[in-house]
């Protein structure tokens, strides 16, 4: 099996991937705090990278730079993967939460589900991250507390998705449930993602 078989190819597939990843750490997965501040580091480099990467007049020391600092996160990705899967409490649980189980990529995309991650920018705006593996994109539904029901916000084929909907009242936080769905060739496939719930700040 290859051994990038967790990791998404395309470079905007790896940075939400690797968001992910990052977010859902916890202490009982046994990271010392050194590996996580190495992997945080490396996230938010691999950021900066890409981002002078687009920038015509830098793109080529920019994207050679950016191929250096994702090689680097890669290697310091798949040895913390080693050191979690290698420990008595590991479970097919923790793989998937963190998304480091081989067959959430290679797998049957009728049993999948996305993993959905969120960052409120204040005002009403939140970026959701996800990675859409073999799928076309995914189908984004939210629900706040006007909603009786979920109410689909948009297909995203390219992460992240950003929900522009300004708060409810002016001034006043409020929650928002999300979550997501795999679609292939215009059909929603596999399991919905597990509700994402967002505070909105004003």
């Amino acid at each position: 099996m290859p051994k990038s078989t967790f990791i998404p190819n395309a470079d905007h597939d790896f940075l939400a991937w690797f968001d992910h990843f990052l977010a859902n750490l916890k202490p009982e997965h046994g990271v010392a705090d050194a590996d996580l501040a190495a992997l945080t580091a490396a996230n938010a480099d691999f950021h900066d990278k890409s981002r002078l990467a687009g920038n015509a007049a830098l793109a080529k020391q920019a994207t050679a730079d950016k191929s250096d600092s994702r090689k680097a996160s890669e290697n310091l990705i798949r040895a913390e993967v080693r050191r979690i899967k290698a420990r008595a409490n590991y479970t097919d649980g923790i793989g998937a939460q963190l998304g480091i189980d081989s067959s959430s990529r290679a797998g049957d995309l009728s049993t999948a589900n996305p993993k959905l991650s969120g960052n409120d920018q204040t005002g009403g705006v939140v970026v959701l991250s996800f990675v859409k593996h073999r799928s076309d994109g995914v189908n984004i539904y939210c629900q706040r507390d006007i909603d009786s029901d979920w109410v689909l916000l948009g297909r995203a084929t390219v992460s992240p998705f950003v929900d522009r909907r300004p708060l409810l009242t002016p001034g006043k936080p409020e929650l928002r449930r999300y979550t997501a769905v795999f679609m292939s060739k215009d059909q929603e496939v596999g399991q919905y993602s597990q509700e994402l719930v967002v505070n909105c700040a004003p």
